[in-house]
């Protein structure tokens, strides 16, 4: 018996279709919960040895000062990641905030910042050197260049190494954003640290992480990244978290950081947790299965897309680095009918029509599918495009593997009767 078979309201042709991408998937499937499982372990010991109690979940208010739930979740949060020291705050209201707080924390008027591996995300630009009068890196005094990928599409390492003498820091985007290079592994990340500090070895490494935590059994400070940064509502939060995020690694670079969120002087000893211990702590907790299933999804997504005739990248079984696929549709229409499957097969919203508009931090217009019980989260399935040929959807997450399986076996009948009828 298939594993689609007793599942009602698909054609046979569908069916057949998800039969192939789940049998040819399987191994790749295998490979992330034989990692879940490491994850799980190193989950566990960190909370153990940082002596998390139910007691304090209960968190405080006001000030926030002396939070023993805050401290023990931010010691075992910075064991896991391979760090000194962590800065884990419902206050941090994204990845990118996240970021910023790395960025602004280390570098000083005068100073360089360089981009190892092309152009950062989107919502970046701003940060680096966004509309004049509001305190851009670029309006404080700090110059700015990036390194473009070799000609095999890999990290130029010869390139980073020049540009990383001349510069305070060095910021490594883990993840594709809205580009069509590969994600990098914590090896290739570990090995432009190597390079950086041979080259300089007063430049500080910051890893974007956002959607690459738990996709391997360590973290970019476990290779020698100074710090890290990423979003509670991404994988580190496992679907739980509310809100928030985080920056990982040396102490004194983290409390740089802190002092950016609150004030010189205040760093990271104030912040009221107002009863979000246990939600940040739960999904801390949670973070390994859910990663699993986002990238199982996401492996599932790869081969079944391609069954279809899609173009997906990463392709069926290929290495990934992060739980995104990238499916070229080269037609607007098609990418829109992409989304609205997405956004019907949500649990929440499901009847919502997305529409492409205007969204704080990128340079296009953007369409947004995401029925999520979390607003934004995107480790639950969700799907994103800018508004630019060629028509290019990014689509992740999934907190089970089966909701990706039930939305695009939905959209491909779907799709499938267009096709047909033309």
């Amino acid at each position: 018996m298939g594993a689609f078979d007793a599942v009602g309201g698909f054609s046979a042709e569908v069916k057949d279709i998800a039969e192939e991408a789940l049998a040819s998937c399987r191994i790749q499937q295998e490979g992330y919960e034989a990692v879940r499982r490491v994850n799980m372990r190193r989950v566990l010991t960190a909370f153990r040895e940082a002596g998390l109690s139910d007691y304090q979940f209960g968190g405080t208010t006001g000030y926030g000062y002396n939070d023993s739930g805050r401290e023990a979740i931010e010691e075992a949060f910075a064991r896991i990641a391979g760090a000194q020291a962590s800065l884990v705050r419902h206050q941090i209201v994204s990845g990118t905030h996240a970021i910023a707080l790395a960025l602004f924390g280390v570098l000083r008027p005068g100073g360089r910042l360089v981009a190892a591996f092309g152009k950062p995300y989107d919502t970046l630009e701003g940060i680096i050197h966004g509309k004049e009068g509001y305190g851009s890196l670029g309006e404080l005094g700090v110059s700015y260049s990036e390194v473009a990928a070799d000609a095999s599409g890999g990290p130029d390492y010869g390139r980073i190494a020049e540009a990383s003498s001349k510069s305070e820091a060095v910021l490594i985007q883990r993840s594709r954003g809205y580009s069509t290079r590969k994600p990098l592994s914590v090896e290739e990340i570990g090995r432009i640290c190597e390079v950086v500090r041979d080259a300089n070895p007063d430049a500080v490494t910051i890893v974007d992480n956002c959607y690459g935590e738990f996709t391997d059994v360590m973290e970019p400070c476990s290779v020698g990244a100074d710090l890290m940064a990423g979003s509670l509502i991404k994988n580190p939060g496992g679907g739980v978290a509310p809100a928030g995020g985080y920056v990982a690694g040396r102490a004194e670079l983290v409390e740089k950081a802190a002092s950016r969120l609150t004030a010189p002087g205040l760093g990271s000893h104030c912040g009221p947790t107002l009863g979000m211990n246990r939600l940040i702590a739960q999904g801390l907790y949670f973070a390994p299965m859910i990663t699993c299933e986002a990238m199982c999804s996401s492996a599932f997504a790869s081969c079944f897309l391609h069954g279809l005739g899609l173009e997906v990248d990463p392709g069926p079984n290929e290495d990934r680095g992060d739980s995104v696929v990238r499916i070229e549709f080269n037609d607007r229409d098609e990418l829109l009918d992409f989304m609205k499957a997405v956004q019907a097969g949500s649990p929440v919203d499901a009847k919502a029509v997305p529409i492409p508009g205007y969204m704080p931090g990128y340079e296009d217009d953007v369409v947004m599918a995401a029925g999520a019980f979390i607003q934004g989260s995107s480790i639950e399935l969700s799907a994103d495009a800018p508004m630019r040929p060629p028509y290019t959807a990014y689509m992740q997450g999934g907190l089970s593997r089966h909701q990706m399986e039930m939305t695009l076996m939905e959209y491909a009948d779907g799709a499938l009767s267009r096709r047909k009828s033309r």
